[in-house]
C-alpha cells in the first residue's frame, strides 16, 4: 500500500504493544549457523517444568500457534495468533526491536566473543583517563565477583561484554559514582563508531562488600541510534503519540518516543503501561518487559522463567480490561532466549504473535508464520493510515478474516 492509499478497517486508534523478552517458540530456518538449532524457548521452558500453567494465554491461543506442555490449543481463540520470523541477520535485542518497528538490517552488530581489540582498549583507557579489568565476554554477577574486589582496589572499571553486540562496564558505586560511571560509558559510545559501533553500551553498577556484591537498579544503556527512519519516527512526525515502558527508550536512543517511563522489572512494566493506558488515549505505547531474559533465559533457569510466564498471565486479564474499543493489542517477543540449552545467550528463534482487538473480531484468526518482525510496523502503519516499505501488515485479516468489513 502506498503513502495516501490507507485501507480504514475498523477505528483503531491506539496500538498496544507488548514484547515478553526472549519468549520465543521455536528454532529459526537458519538458526544451526548462530549455533541454536533445536532451540524453543517456549516449549523446553515448559519441559523443563513438566508444563507451564497460563489460561489466559492459552485462551488468546498462545498454545495454537506452538504445541506447549500445558497449554493446549483453544478451541476458540480469543485473539488472532501466529509467529514471526527475524529477517535482519542477528539475534540481540536491539536487532529485533528495530526490525519490530519497521528497520530491517543487512548485517548484525559486532560482537567480540575474544573481547575487544587491544587498541580499543587503549583508545579507551586514555580517553577516560583509567585502566581497566577484564575486557572478555562473561555474566554479569560472576564477573563482579571475579574482579569486584581488585576493581575496590584499584578504582579501574571492568569492562565486559556477551554473545550480544555490547560493551558493558561496571563499577563500584562508592568506587565510581553511577553518574561518573554514566559519562565514562557516554564516552565508549563515542569512541564505539564504524566497524566497532556495538548495538549498546551498558552502565553496570554495583554495590556491597566481597562476596556479597550485587548489582543495582541504576543500570543505564547507551544505544546506537537507528540508522533509518522507524515506524516510531513516522508516527511522531504525523503527531501522534509514542510511548515507550521500560527499556524501549534505552534501545532507540530515545529517538521517536513523545514520553517515556522506565521500569525495573514485568510488574512495574505492567503497572506502568496500565497507567499510560489511563492517561494515553490515541497513539501507540511500546512495552518491554525484561526478566524473561535477563533475570531467566541468561542464568539457564527455567524454573524461574516458568514463574514469571505465570505471573505475567496472571496480568492478562487486567491488560485485556483496560483496552478501548479502539484498541488493538500485539503481544511478541524479540529473539529467544531458550533456558534449556548449554549456553546462556540469546536464541535465534521465530516469535509468538497475540493480536487482540476488545471487539472480539480477530478471535481465531489463523496470522500463518510471517517473514518478518517488520510486519508489526506495517501494521502499525496501516492502522494510522499510511503505508511502510517493508513487512506485510496483517491488520486486514484482523478485521476482514474476523468478521468485520471492509
Amino acid at each position: 500500500m502506498k503513502e495516501g492509499e490507507a485501507l480504514i478497517l475498523t477505528p483503531v486508534k491506539r496500538v498496544v504493544l507488548i514484547v515478553l523478552d526472549s519468549v520465543g517458540v521455536g528454532a529459526l530456518p537458519d538458526a544451526a549457523a548462530y549455533g541454536d538449532a533445536g532451540t524453543n524457548t517456549l516449549a523446553h521452558t515448559a519441559r523443563a517444568v513438566c508444563g507451564l500453567a497460563l489460561p489466559h494465554l492459552g485462551a488468546l491461543g498462545l498454545g495454537n500457534i506452538v504445541p506447549v506442555a500445558g497449554v493446549p490449543p483453544a478451541p476458540r481463540p480469543r485473539a488472532a495468533y501466529g509467529k514471526m520470523a527475524t529477517r535482519s541477520a542477528g539475534k540481540d535485542t536491539t536487532t529485533g526491536h528495530w526490525e519490530l518497528a519497521g528497520l530491517v538490517l543487512d548485517r548484525p552488530f559486532p560482537v567480540y566473543p575474544d573481547g575487544f581489540p587491544a587498541d580499543v582498549i587503549a583508545a579507551f583507557e586514555a580517553a577516560i583517563g583509567r585502566p581497566t579489568l577484564g575486557n572478555r565476554p562473561a555474566s554479569g554477577t560472576v564477573i563482579i565477583e571475579e574482579l569486584g574486589a581488585e576493581h575496590v582496589r584499584t578504582g579501574a572499571p571492568i569492562v565486559y561484554t556477551s554473545a550480544d553486540s555490547v560493551f558493558q562496564v561496571a563499577a563500584h558505586e562508592e568506587v565510581v559514582p553511577p553518574e561518573e560511571l554514566y559519562r565514562i560509558c557516554r564516552v565508549a559510545r563515542m569512541l564505539l563508531t564504524g566497524e566497532h559501533a556495538v548495538g549498546r553500551v551498558i552502565a553496570r553498577p554495583f554495590a556491597g562488600a566481597e562476596g556479597r556484591f550485587a548489582r543495582t537498579p541504576r543500570r543505564k544503556d547507551f544505544s546506537l541510534a537507528p540508522g533509518g527512519e522507524t515506524v516510531l519516527d513516522a508516527l511522531k512526525a504525523r503527531g501522534h503519540a509514542v510511548v515507550g515502558v521500560g527499556k524501549i527508550g534505552n534501545i532507540f536512543a530515545e529517538r521517536g518516543l513523545t514520553a517515556s517511563f522506565p521500569t525495573r522489572d514485568n510488574e512495574q512494566g505492567v503497572d506502568r503501561t496500565l497507567a499510560v493506558l489511563r492517561e494515553f488515549l490515541s497513539g501507540l505505547v511500546f512495552t518491554n518487559l525484561i526478566e524473561f531474559d535477563m533475570l531467566y533465559g541468561h542464568r539457564n533457569d527455567a524454573h524461574g522463567y516458568a514463574a514469571a510466564l505465570a505471573a505475567f498471565d496472571r496480568r492478562v486479564p487486567e491488560l485485556a480490561g483496560a483496552l478501548a474499543p479502539g484498541d488493538l493489542l500485539v503481544l511478541t517477543a524479540d529473539h529467544g532466549c531458550d533456558p534449556t540449552t548449554p549456553g546462556t545467550d540469546h536464541t535465534r528463534e521465530y516469535v509468538p504473535l497475540l493480536a487482540l482487538l476488545p471487539s472480539g473480531l480477530a478471535g481465531g484468526v489463523d496470522l500463518g508464520t510471517r517473514a518478518s518482525l517488520a510486519d508489526v510496523a506495517a501494521t502499525v502503519a496501516q492502522v494510522f493510515g499510511f503505508g511502510w516499505p517493508v513487512g506485510e501488515s496483517f491488520y486486514g485479516q484482523l478485521v476482514s478474516e474476523g468478521g468485520g468489513e471492509r
